[in-house]
Formats: structure tokens, sequence, C-alpha cells
């Protein structure tokens, strides 16, 4: 919103119509040309602000994709490393398992042959 400057009624007495009417023009286009120079300036710094902000995103976000990948991998050679440990322990289970099941079933065999004997 430009502000257009005016001066006082005892200034355009003293020194004229003409003269005052210039230096008030003059003073405008002082202000319209400061005012233009300073948004000129302040287009430049938020273009260079943007540019930087779009750098450092980019590097924010370069950043964390490596952090994730490399997340991901540590989860995946976890989970390689729990699914060789669960499938280890799952044998010895089975193979304890496959013991005691020989163990119980050899027993009910000679408990069963021992009271056949007796009859």
């Amino acid at each position: 919103m430009p502000v257009t400057a005016k001066l006082s009624k005892k200034f355009y007495e003293r020194f004229g119509e003409d003269v005052t009417n210039e230096l008030v023009n003059w003073f405008n286009a002082v202000d319209a040309t400061y005012r233009a120079d300073l948004r000129e300036l302040n287009e430049l710094n938020f273009a260079r602000f943007d540019a930087k902000l779009e750098q450092r995103l980019a590097e924010f976000d370069a950043k964390w994709l490596v952090r994730w990948a490399e997340l991901n991998a540590k989860i995946v050679a976890s989970g390689e490393a729990l699914r060789k440990e669960l499938a280890q322990s799952l044998g010895e289970l089975k193979s304890d398992l496959l013991k005691w099941m020989f163990g119980f079933w050899a027993s009910v065999v000679v408990a069963l042959a021992v009271l056949a004997l007796r009859r």
C-alpha cells in the first residue's frame, strides 16, 4: 500500500505550488524506487533461502533413505539369524521328542510283554 507524501499548508505557501509538488513527487519517486529495490532484494533472498531449503531437504531425505536401508538390512539379517536358530532348535526338539517317544513306546512294549508272559 503506497504512502503518498504530503506537506503542510505553510510549506505550500512559503515555496509555492510548483516547487512543493515537485518535491512531493520526488519523495514519492524515491519511495517507489526504494520499495521496488526492497521487493527485489526480498525476492532474491527468498529464492536463495528456498534453494537452500530444497537442498537441505534433499540431503535429509537421502540421509534417511540410507538409515532406513541400514535398518532394513539389520532386520532382515536378524530375521535370518532367528530363522536359522529356530530351525536348529526345532530340529533338536524333534530329535529329543523322537528319543522320548521311542523310550515311552519301548517301555510300553516291555510292560505288555511282561504282562503277556505272566498269564
